[in-house]
């Protein structure tokens, strides 16, 4: 008997540590596919206010807070601007000073909790750029999907898909870019993000499902005049370009393809998510099996999830905006890529930036790099 109960023990003992242990995979697929829109990623460090002065904001010194270039800097009801380090400034070990360059909304105070975005720009296109814009509806797979269009006189189209932890307020940064150069601009809200319909299980997919609405954006688009189409992601935003350049069912009006940041392993993008969640390394293949079995990534829609970094796949011409400080898309694929298709892609890249936010770390080489790669597409 005392050996029937010692079995039983063990059993139940294990029963139990393997249900922990797949409850514990599940929470750390969480960081990558409840990643809420507008939301800081696990990466980006919280950093505190320690002060203002006249064009000048003091904060926590970190890595992030050290970073080159231009950034929002948002809080729980705040927004604001910063520029460049301060290097003249009164600096401690402890502190960064960054210039300010505006407050867009709330109030920036001694001891308030904030973290860098990419995005500029809070609003719309008319309130955020004074750019005239309508508010539209794309009819999507689940319902109509939030989209600003930013007339232009080309008939070539842009449309622009967000990624992780960011909205469509990211496209806020280029529109300027774009309507200087008469493109037409759709920038789209898909399922998961505000205002638009819900995935039935809740999840990011990561591009493998999320495809679809930039599918139903091309289609939308073509039906209101437009002649071709250049797809314009960031992060997961780029896979979705991606997927849809080689699926959707009119594909072939896709004249190029913009991808910054691009999520081209969505094994090694949630593994650096739950990683940067503490998640311990012996359970980061919970994670990745977690993920597989609640969103089937392994292999939705009949073809492999991991299919956006097929070079075979590519065919039109891509601009691919990376680098090697992207802690949440390994820089390595997108090199890997465009080693592999010299022909069609052209690999910028940008030191010191992290995921998403190339742009911000070096607009002008940003710019031209996306100006010499469009001329002839237009």
């Amino acid at each position: 008997m005392r050996t029937v109960t010692a079995t039983a023990a063990a059993v139940t003992a294990a029963l139990a540590a393997g249900a922990a242990s797949v409850a514990a995979g599940r929470f750390a697929s969480d960081a990558a596919l409840k990643a809420p829109p507008g939301r800081p990623l696990p990466t980006e460090p919280r950093l505190t206010v320690h002060g203002t002065a006249a064009g000048q904001v003091t904060l926590t010194r970190d890595l992030a807070a050290l970073r080159p270039g231009t950034y929002g800097l948002a809080g729980d009801g705040s927004h604001a601007v910063v520029g460049p380090v301060l290097t003249g400034a009164s600096q401690s070990a402890d502190t960064v000073v960054r210039r300010l360059e505006r407050v867009t909304h709330g109030t920036l105070e001694a001891g308030d909790a904030v973290w860098l975005t990419p995005n500029l720009y809070v609003g719309n296109p008319s309130a955020a750029l004074g750019l005239e814009h309508a508010d539209v509806d794309v009819p999507g797979e689940l319902g109509p999907l939030p989209a600003w269009f930013v007339p232009g006189a080309r008939r070539t189209w842009v449309i622009a898909a967000h990624g992780l932890g960011t909205t469509r307020e990211h496209a806020l940064n280029l529109l300027g870019f774009l309507h200087e150069r008469r493109f037409p601009v759709l920038a789209l809200a898909y399922r998961g993000d505000l205002g638009a319909p819900r995935p039935p299980d809740g999840l990011n997919h990561l591009g493998a499902t999320e495809w679809r609405d930039v599918d139903a954006a091309m289609r939308y688009a073509v039906r209101y005049g437009a002649e071709r189409v250049i797809l314009l992601g960031w992060s997961t935003g780029a896979t979705m370009a991606l997927r849809a350049a080689a699926h959707s069912g009119v594909r072939d009006l896709v004249s190029g393809l913009v991808l910054d940041s691009p999520v081209l392993s969505w094994q090694a993008t949630l593994r650096a998510l739950a990683a940067a969640r503490h998640t311990p390394g012996v359970l980061l293949p919970l994670a990745v099996r977690a993920a597989q079995g609640r969103t089937g990534l392994h292999g939705g829609d009949g073809v492999h999830a991991d299919e956006a970094a097929d070079p075979a796949r590519l065919t039109v011409p891509a601009l691919v905006v990376h680098g090697p400080d992207d802690t949440v898309a390994p820089w390595a694929a997108s090199r890997r890529l465009a080693a592999a298709r010299p022909d069609l892609v052209a690999l910028h890249t940008v030191e010191r930036a992290p995921h998403g936010a190339m742009w911000n770390a070096d607009p002008e080489g940003y710019e031209e790099a996306l100006r010499r790669f469009l001329t002839p597409l237009s």
